[in-house]
C-alpha cells in the first residue's frame, strides 16, 4: 500500500471527513473515496487507471431549470463535469473548469447555500472504450448558479445542452444516485 502524504490527498480527507451523506450509497461512496485517498499516491488526473478524482456539476438558472448535456462518448443525458486536470488537486476547483468549459457560460459562481463545498458524493464505473480500461470515477458534485443561461455553448464533449424545468427531471432515466442529487437540489431550490 502506498503511503501518500501530501496535501492534495489531505484536502479530499478533509472534505470527505465533513461531508453529510443523506443514503447508504452515498456512504458507501465516501468511505470508498476516503480509503482510495489514504492508500493512493496518484488521484487526480488521469494516470490512476483504476480510478481518479472527478468534479460535476449541477448548474441552475435563475428560472428554476437545470443544464444538461447529452454526453458523446457516453450517450446519456447527465450534469456537466470530468476529470481533473494533473495540476489541480480540489474537485471544485475541476467541477467549475469542466461546468465553464462544456458550457460556455462565463459568469458561473457557486451557490450560495453549500459554496466550493459539494453537495453530493457519487462512485461510479466508466465502462471500457477503446485504449481507457475500465475505471471509477470519484465524484464531487457542486451547485452552480448562473444568470445568463442563453449563452451556452455546447463543447465538443456534448451532442446538445438542454435547460430542463426541475419539475421535469424525473422524465430522465438517470441512476439512482444523480437522482438523489437533483432531489437535493430541488429541496435548495423550493
Amino acid at each position: 500500500m502506498n503511503e501518500p502524504n501530501n496535501s492534495e490527498n489531505k484536502l479530499v480527507l478533509g472534505i470527505l471527513a465533513a461531508h453529510v451523506c443523506t443514503d447508504e450509497k452515498e456512504r458507501i461512496d465516501v468511505a470508498a473515496i476516503t480509503r482510495f485517498a489514504l492508500s493512493e499516491v496518484h488521484i487526480f488526473g488521469k494516470t490512476n487507471v483504476r480510478g481518479h478524482i472527478t468534479g460535476s456539476a449541477l448548474i441552475v438558472d435563475h428560472q428554476g431549470r437545470t443544464l444538461l448535456t447529452f454526453h458523446r462518448k457516453l450517450q446519456r443525458w447527465l450534469q456537466l463535469g470530468g476529470h481533473s486536470n494533473p495540476d489541480e488537486t480540489n474537485p471544485a476547483q475541476t467541477a467549475m473548469r469542466e461546468a465553464r468549459e462544456e458550457s460556455g457560460l462565463t459568469d458561473l459562481v457557486f451557490d450560495s447555500t453549500f459554496g466550493a463545498t459539494p453537495f453530493d458524493i457519487d462512485v461510479h464505473t466508466i465502462p471500457a472504450r477503446k485504449a481507457e480500461a475500465e475505471h471509477l470515477h470519484l465524484d464531487f458534485r457542486y451547485l452552480l448558479r448562473t444568470e445568463m443561461p442563453e449563452q451556452i455553448i455546447c463543447s465538443d464533449e456534448s451532442d446538445v445542452l438542454r435547460w430542463v424545468p426541475l419539475i421535469e427531471l424525473d422524465e430522465y432515466d438517470f441512476d439512482p444516485a444523480l437522482k438523489r442529487a437533483i432531489d437535493k437540489i430541488r429541496f435548495v431550490n423550493s
